[in-house]
């Protein structure tokens, strides 16, 4: 039976990743657990399950625009599709119950905390480069570039967050050199067998549902596609740092602190956020005057 509380929330989060071009599983699988009460193993398993269906759309349209550096998928999936095959794994060894929902907890709020680090470091990380780097020539580093894929991998397995902020941010610091739509286009269509991987071992060893599956793509794949549509009209450097908020928030809530310091915290965040804000808005003004021109905007598509 379709959750109409779960659908509304599946289609506001699907809207937040439409308009951002964040991963939905930081916001989706703890709204699932605080709000809704859901154990966390069911949380993570019917997000996960859920993305499988709807990352391929943000893949498809890179793939046809051209931005997705094949051989970088390659070595991406080559490490994060068997690792997240076995954090399922893991999690299935650790067995069922209440210790078992108590680690899935902790693992969700530091994967929070996690990605809320990456959301801070992305833009500054790609404000960073120098007018002429992508047209330098661009080599694979195998090694490292596998490493990247088994840690997204493993963190997708366990949790249902990694995949888009995590890898994207460990994709900027090794390759500067690549543009930063290709990197977000290589992300997504790398994470497609990636989240299919999880997702297969979720159907088999986790607490999978059919009916807050279908909840969740009911209300996410037309917020998705809402989302994109305005994503052109909210600049990023306005939404990430109360996305920041909500997931600092999230984060400390799993890990148990008290209403009082979630809120405070949550306070000094939002300033913090504020403060953010204003100096990627100057950083991005201060790239633009290097360059002579309008840099190329970060991609909005669904699951960066």
């Amino acid at each position: 039976m379709i959750d109409a509380a779960v659908a509304i929330a599946g289609a506001l989060v699907g809207f937040v990743v439409g308009l951002t071009g964040m991963g939905g599983g930081a916001l989706m699988t703890p709204l699932l657990v605080l709000a809704f009460g859901i154990p966390p193993l069911a949380a993570v398993s019917n997000d996960i399950v859920a993305s499988m269906i709807m990352r391929p759309i943000g893949g498809g349209v890179h793939w046809k625009r051209g931005t997705v550096n094949w051989p970088l998928v390659k070595w991406l999936a080559l490490g994060s599709i068997p690792s997240a095959f076995l954090g399922v794994l893991i999690l299935r060894r650790l067995g069922v119950g209440i210790e078992l929902q108590g680690m899935i907890r902790t693992a969700l709020g530091a994967a929070l905390i996690i990605a809320s680090v990456g959301l801070v470091a992305r833009p500054l990380l790609a404000a960073r480069k120098k007018p002429g780097e992508s047209q330098l020539p661009f080599y694979v580093k195998p090694l490292p570039t596998v490493a990247i894929g088994i840690i997204g991998g493993m963190l997708v397995g366990v949790t249902s967050v990694g995949s888009g902020t995590l890898m994207i941010i460990l994709l900027l610091i090794l390759y500067p050199r690549l543009k930063l739509s290709e990197l977000v286009g290589t992300d997504l269509v790398q994470a497609v067998p990636l989240v299919a991987s999880a997702a297969l071992g979720h159907l088999l060893f986790g607490d999978f549902r059919f009916s807050l599956t279908g909840s969740i793509l009911i209300g996410g794949i037309p917020g998705v596609f809402l989302g994109a549509q305005f994503s052109s009209r909210a600049p990023d450097y306005v939404i990430r740092p109360a996305l920041i908020v909500v997931l600092l928030g999230s984060a400390l809530k799993l890990f148990g602190m008290p209403n009082a310091v979630v809120a405070g915290c949550a306070a000094i965040a939002a300033v913090l956020g504020g403060l953010f804000a204003i100096r990627v808005r100057g950083a991005v003004k201060r790239a633009q005057r290097v360059a002579g021109g309008t840099p190329e905007p970060e991609s909005s598509t669904p699951g960066a």
